[in-house]
């Protein structure tokens, strides 16, 4: 039987509760000190861990301290330094181009539109989205693959069109807590709904979720694929 509008809701917002109270401190895992570290660091972690990123961007932002000095920097000099990230020439070229482009058209600082942000290179809606909710406090939703993932499972919705995700999710959860939403979903992806066997039998939502069953059972075995927290950092 479909499931309507009203009760997709209703669930939606007994799945966000028990994941607000399962993850209550959310923060962004990526370090950053001010909006244009975070807009860098964000880029990096395209096909990259969060970990890794936080072990590479502390010497590219000591020797580059500001947009102005990245957006002057040699290319290969951003390459050597973020080489360790992966599709490093790609990322370096992008982060030299978009702080270019902050000089030039926004007076040195980052913008705080989305319409204004994805037009810098290498910055699509979820980048946006991070910026936005983590650096200038404006809600927005981040649909990376551990959003779209449990979004799917969670029957919130059936497309893998990351836009399409965004706004099927955002009429279904107050915007306010977009930004949050986001990190909570990502987290619990990352550590118990896993893409290849997730923790069914260590998962909070067990009562909720359609998809219960896809995954590990075994309450002990289900506690073995559950990753902590020293995972990330």
């Amino acid at each position: 039987m479909r499931e309507s509008f009203s009760n997709k809701k209703v669930r939606a917002g007994k799945i966000y509760r028990v994941l607000t109270k399962s993850y209550p401190n959310v923060r962004c895992e990526l370090d950053f000190k001010n909006p244009f570290q975070l807009l860098v660091a964000t880029v990096l972690s395209a096909q990259c861990t969060d970990k890794r990123v936080n072990q590479t961007t502390p010497a590219l932002f000591k020797k580059y301290k500001s947009i102005k000095k990245m957006a002057k920097a040699e290319l290969s000099d951003i390459e050597q330094l973020v080489k360790s990230t992966g599709f490093f020439r790609a990322k370096a070229k992008n982060i030299k181009s978009l702080s270019e482009k902050i000089m030039r058209d926004f007076n040195g600082q980052v913008p705080d539109r989305l319409e204004d942000l994805i037009t810098l290179p290498g910055v699509g809606r979820k980048t946006a989205n991070v910026v936005l909710g983590h650096a200038f406090d404006t809600p927005g939703i981040t649909v990376d693959t551990h959003f779209g993932r449990l979004s799917r499972r969670f029957g919130w919705s059936k497309s893998n069109d990351p836009v399409k995700v965004e706004f099927e999710v955002g009429d279904l959860i107050p915007r306010k807590e977009w930004t949050n939403l986001s990190q909570r979903l990502i987290w619990h992806g990352r550590r118990v709904c896993h893409s290849r066997k997730p923790a069914c039998g260590a998962c909070s939502l067990s009562k909720l979720c359609p998809s219960f069953g896809i995954g590990e059972m075994d309450p002990i075995r289900a506690r073995r694929l559950v990753k902590v927290e020293a995972d990330f950092r």
